[in-house]
């Protein structure tokens, strides 16, 4: 398996709790990219830097899985110069969150699942064990089927579909690129990260009038964490509320605070996988067949 840096520069030391983990308990070998030493500005290395260690990756047949080390920004500036052309002869999972979002986007409309999980960063972080666990079953072929409790905003209901999604952010601007994401009959999660309340507004505003909300199967709202709030100007709306506002005119079911997103509890999401989500008074039920 491969570790690079897709976007923002990292201090390596950060990454030698996951290595130990992936050589001595999941006996893996580890091929280290230059990225994870590379520095550009706030990057890990210049656009070309980290597009060519990724696509070094993608093209490498002994490779079977690519892990964003972390994410940050900068990957959507290379993504549309990156050839898929080897890696669909020979799949591989590609693994990270927040920016990646935009190489998922780009997976999934070439018909490829790939893994919203927890990155190597964030493995010697306090609580992410059970984030690391589900990672690790997702990797290794092991079933995923997470329960959680109930919500008091949850919409009732059950839905089938593949799921889709990540950082809304990202979604969001990645409408009318090559990594747009089709939603209609999607299961769809969404989670952000220090967000002003009035940008997760207009970027749930942005996916309704792009209709990727209405043709949704279900809706899986993940963690908002760290969202800046105006005291001198009051929005009004916390952040459930402001997307509950938005999907109040359509039916499908709808949970809340499920455990995905820029914090420990970051569960490995399948994307391009189908899915089953149950949704009922004693809490919420996300299998993957």
């Amino acid at each position: 398996m491969g570790v690079l840096a897709l976007a923002s520069k990292l201090d390596y030391k950060l990454l030698l709790p996951a290595f130990k983990m992936m050589r001595e308990n999941w006996q893996l070998e580890v091929i280290e990219g230059s990225t994870l030493r590379a520095q550009y500005y706030q990057f890990a290395g210049t656009d070309t830097e980290r597009q060519q260690d990724f696509q070094q990756m993608l093209d490498d047949p002994t490779i079977k899985a690519i892990f964003s080390a972390r994410g940050g920004y900068g990957s959507s500036r290379f993504i549309d110069q990156v050839s898929f052309r080897k890696f669909q002869k020979s799949p591989k999972w590609v693994v990270g969150f927040s920016d990646i979002t935009a190489v998922h986007g780009r997976i999934q409309r070439l018909g490829y699942e790939s893994l919203h999980a927890t990155m190597p960063k964030l493995f010697g972080n306090e609580g992410t064990a059970e984030s690391v666990e589900t990672l690790r079953r997702a990797l290794f072929g092991q079933q995923l089927a997470y329960r959680t409790a109930t919500h008091p905003s949850n919409r009732l209901g059950a839905a089938t579909g593949a799921l889709t999604g990540g950082n809304l952010c990202l979604l969001a601007h990645s409408i009318g690129s090559r990594s747009e994401v089709d939603t209609r009959g999607k299961i769809l999660f969404i989670e952000d990260v220090e967000e002003a309340l009035y940008n997760i507004d207009r970027l749930m505003v942005q996916l309704k009038r792009a209709n990727k909300l209405k043709p949704l199967a279900g809706l899986i709202v993940g963690q908002f964490s760290e969202s800046r709030h105006n005291i001198n100007a009051p929005f009004g709306k916390n952040e459930y509320e402001i997307i509950a506002q938005h999907v109040a005119d359509y039916n499908f079911p709808v949970c809340y605070n499920f455990p995905v997103g820029h914090t420990a509890d970051n569960w490995a999401m399948p994307m391009g996988r189908n899915a089953s989500l149950l949704i009922n008074n004693e809490g919420v039920q996300l299998n993957f067949a």
